[in-house]
């Protein structure tokens, strides 16, 4: 279901679950396992997610959801949303730099998949969006949480109450992504992109979106928290070595 890869700094996961990378329960078990793996690793900085089929994911198995769509089976898919929640928020917490590659259709809990990540490119000819108001359902897997922090209350109102998709081009012109390309150029792309955020810091980067973080959750103390790891950073060999090279350069 997947495969990775990790070389200069950049874990690259492909999703290869033929045809369409569809999300079970086995597929949300083997996703917590590859991050338990890359946990044990301290070689990439950068986390980038791909497809290995024309679609990059259709969202949730529609043979599992015949399969709970009985009254005994709504506690467990219930638990099932749950699971897709929780990874999805272990992504979002990942200390390191996300980047979703949006080469085909991600709709349903494989956009909320994307949204869970740092940084998205989209192909133009990509399809994204959240349609499950359109069966009666809900984007339930963090949706309406994350897509309305993303771009804002009347966008997220605009797109899910009616159930619409837009191409790559049209959601990076709505903030839903960062960066869209034609489908012929995404991978070179999105690579350059994997490959300048692996050339930062990484424990800068990772000071940095620990911070950003914070900014929306006002129960913390965002200005306080920039003090603590500021310090930090000014205490730490690799940031006393960059500023100090810096600073003899600009007295050139």
């Amino acid at each position: 279901m997947f495969q990775l890869s990790v070389a200069d700094g950049i874990a690259t996961l492909m999703l290869d679950r033929a045809p369409v990378n569809a999300m079970n329960d086995a597929w949300v078990a083997g996703f917590h396992a590859t991050l338990d793996g890359l946990g044990k690793r301290d070689d990439w900085s950068v986390l980038h997610l791909r497809s290995a089929h024309k679609v990059f994911s259709a969202g949730a198995d529609l043979a599992q959801m015949r399969e709970r769509f009985t009254p005994e089976g709504l506690e467990p898919q219930l638990v099932s949303i749950r699971d897709y929640q929780k990874l999805f928020a272990r992504i979002e917490e990942l200390p390191a730099v996300t980047l979703a590659e949006i080469n085909g259709t991600a709709l349903g809990g494989g956009f909320e998949l994307t949204l869970a990540c740092d940084l998205r490119i989209a192909a133009h000819e990509a399809r994204v969006g959240l349609p499950e108001v359109r069966l009666g359902l809900l984007p339930g897997a963090g949706g309406t949480q994350r897509l309305t922090r993303l771009c804002g209350r009347p966008t997220a109102l605009r797109l899910i109450l009616g159930a619409e998709t837009l191409d790559g081009a049209a959601a990076e012109r709505h903030g839903l992504v960062q960066w869209s390309a034609p489908a012929a150029e995404l991978a070179a792309r999105a690579r350059d992109i994997a490959a300048r955020y692996a050339a930062l810091p990484p424990h800068a980067a990772r000071a940095a979106k620990a911070c950003i973080a914070m900014a929306l959750d006002p129960d913390s103390d965002g200005f306080a928290a920039e003090i603590d790891h500021t310090r930090g950073l000014l205490q730490s060999a690799p940031t006393r070595t960059l500023v100090g090279e810096f600073l003899t350069r600009s007295q050139r």
